[in-house]
């Protein structure tokens, strides 16, 4: 859900709409697995996932890679066709809507985003499974600093070809 901050912080820089500001959080959230790799990721100070949850935090981890590495054939083979993915008041409906326009935004971000996961979490029981992450982004918009307090929710589902994702929430704020 877009928040009154969301808004204002738009109201303050014309330069940085609201959109821009949206995929940013997404992508730096999608980087953190493959941030670690370049040196740019924190590992988290509080982690909860059981060994029955790793195989799904796996599938979420090679689809932020992938997303990461500019591979949208690779990100989108981890989404359910159906995929719904929720952020700042908006929704894209399939994994064809969400790699047709936002995914590629996602993928430019990854390239300057700095994130420091804080907190994760994660859980699975059958054929369900769900990640959560608690992350402060650090980037730079029209040269100057922003640090957001980001969180993501990833619900996956167990196929016959591995986990899938099948929802994403994300969530931002300025941090103060």
């Amino acid at each position: 859900m877009a928040t009154n901050t969301d808004r204002s912080l738009t109201r303050e820089n014309k330069s940085m709409p609201l959109r821009f500001l949206t995929c940013f959080c997404a992508a730096a959230l999608f980087a953190l697995p493959a941030l670690a790799h370049e040196g740019k990721h924190t590992p988290p100070a509080n982690s909860d996932v059981p060994a029955a949850a790793k195989p799904a935090l796996e599938t979420v981890e090679r689809f932020s890679s992938a997303l990461q590495s500019g591979d949208l054939a690779q990100a989108g083979s981890l989404l359910a066709n159906e995929v719904l993915i929720l952020e700042s008041g908006g929704a894209e409906h399939s994994r064809e809507q969400y790699l047709g326009g936002h995914a590629a935004h996602d993928a430019a971000f990854l390239k300057t985003a700095r994130v420091r996961v804080l907190r994760r979490t994660a859980r699975a029981e059958g054929d369900l499974a769900w990640v959560g992450t608690e992350n402060e982004v650090h980037s730079s918009a029209d040269e100057k600093p922003t640090i957001l307090l980001s969180t993501e929710t990833m619900v996956l589902k167990r196929t016959q070809s591995g986990w899938r994702i099948v929802h994403v929430h994300w969530s931002s704020r300025p941090k103060r």
